[in-house]
């Protein structure tokens, strides 16, 4: 059953929405963050998710953020310190944890998603364009999954979706090392369908979505439906084993380095407690 967004499109601060054309169109709009997510535009990037699997005219969604960035992942200054901060550690070590709500909203969605990665996409913004079934990119853009860095580790995305589309020897590599790829090499590795000039990437992601609708709606949601099964697995389970253990990582001193050594703009000098 498609579960009801608990934010309208009309309400949202920190997204775009609009559907064109049978497509949605999901913007992240915090450009002088380079779109980098609070706890409020996680909660609108889950409603936008949500408003398109339940609206009947939408066939194919499209993500992408305000220039100049994609997404850089969370607001570290609000997200992993302070009253946000407990908030999610305190979702993160209850009982029975959850998967990320916005994750799950997103790879939950049952139209094809498009992610027009036009710039840096790195930590939850890789793991956003993990959650896409097609990813094509500009020039501009850069992928990293920098959770290592942070004493973390990834999302959903990186354990359960990285592994299926470059390998799991490549995937190592990247959730290892937290290195940042540039756009050619992302497309070398098959992380990503084509590379095109910045100033045409919307054109290019509008016009596949565009080849995607006109077929029958129905038949799409069953073929990625077939897709998911085929291909990833149970997200419920994995998600809910990432996000305890994120819960117990949170009260590292390890991360609080890494959040440190982010923040004062050193390299962090991890000790393994």
């Amino acid at each position: 059953m498609t579960q009801v967004a608990r934010i309208q499109p009309s309400e949202f601060n920190c997204v775009l929405y609009e559907v064109r054309e049978h497509v949605a169109i999901v913007t992240i709009n915090r450009p002088e963050r380079r779109n980098a997510l609070n706890r409020r535009a996680y909660d609108e990037v889950e409603a936008a998710f949500r408003a398109a699997s339940a609206d009947p005219e939408v066939r194919c969604v499209v993500v992408t953020g305000k220039d100049p960035a994609f997404c850089s992942g969370e607001d570290v200054k609000e997200m992993m310190t302070g009253e946000q901060h407990e908030q999610s550690v305190m979702r993160l070590t209850s009982v029975r944890p959850e998967p990320t709500p916005a994750a799950v909203a997103a790879l939950e969605c049952d139209r094809p998603v498009i992610a027009a990665v036009n710039g840096a996409a790195v930590g939850w913004g890789m793991e956003l364009t993990l959650f896409a079934d097609i990813r094509i990119a500009s020039e501009q853009a850069k992928f990293g999954e920098i959770f290592i860095k942070r004493g973390l580790i990834t999302d959903v995305g990186g354990l359960w979706r990285l592994p299926a589309i470059v390998g799991p020897a490549k995937a190592a590599e990247l959730l290892f090392t937290g290195d940042v790829i540039d756009a050619e090499e992302a497309a070398r590795i098959g992380l990503v369908s084509q590379v095109v000039a910045h100033e045409e990437l919307m054109e290019h992601a509008l016009a596949l979505a565009g080849r995607i609708a006109v077929n029958a709606p129905l038949a799409l949601r069953f073929m990625k439906e077939g897709l998911r099964r085929t291909s990833y697995g149970d997200l419920r389970e994995i998600g809910s084993w990432v996000s305890g253990t994120l819960g117990k990582l949170f009260q590292t001193e390890d991360h609080r380095e890494g959040v440190r050594s982010f923040l004062e703009k050193r390299a962090p000098v991890f000790k393994g407690r």
